[in-house]
C-alpha cells in the first residue's frame, strides 16, 4: 500500500519536504491502527521506527508511569530511539484509538541517503525533545 503524499504532507515535521521526498516516503510508509490503552512503543525498547500521528492522541509516561506529556494528530514520535540514540527513551501509550504513519528504520536506512531534508527534519525535532 502506498500512503498518499498528501498525508504526509500534513505532518508539520515533514509539511516543508521536497516533492521527491514525499514520493520516496509514500513509498515506504505503512499505516497501524491502534487501539486506546496499547503501548506504542516502550522506553529501552530498540529504535526501530518513527511514527506520525493522524487520529487519536497518546500520553507519554514518565518514569514513574504518570503521563508527562500529551501527543496529538500531527505530531511524531520514535525520532530520538531511530537517529540519535538507538533506543526509546520514553513509553508511549494511546488514551484514545488512533491511527499512526510509520516508517521503518530498515526502509528508512536504505532511503537516508536520497532523503536529506527528512533526515535533516526528524533529527532537529529530535534534538528539540532531547533538550527538554
Amino acid at each position: 500500500m502506498v500512503v498518499e503524499t498528501r498525508r504526509i504532507a500534513a505532518v508539520p515535521a515533514l509539511a516543508d519536504l521536497p516533492d521527491s521526498e514525499l514520493a520516496e516516503l509514500a513509498s515506504l510508509m505503512g499505516e497501524r491502527e491502534i487501539a486506546a490503552g496499547t503501548e506504542v512503543v516502550t522506553v529501552d525498547d530498540d529504535g526501530s521506527a518513527v511514527y506520525f500521528i493522524e487520529q487519536g492522541n497518546a500520553d507519554v509516561l514518565n518514569d514513574d508511569g504518570e503521563a508527562s506529556n500529551t501527543l496529538v494528530p500531527g505530531d511524531a514520535f520514535g525520532e530520538i530511539g531511530l537517529l540519535l540514540t538507538g533506543e526509546r527513551t520514553a513509553t508511549v501509550v494511546a488514551s484514545t484509538p488512533m491511527r499512526l504513519l510509520s516508517l521503518s528504520g530498515q526502509d528508512f536506512d536504505a532511503i537516508r541517503s536520497r532523503l536529506p531534508e527528512t533526515e535533516r527534519s526528524l533529527r532537529r525535532l529530535g534534538l528539540e525533545r532531547a533538550r527538554h
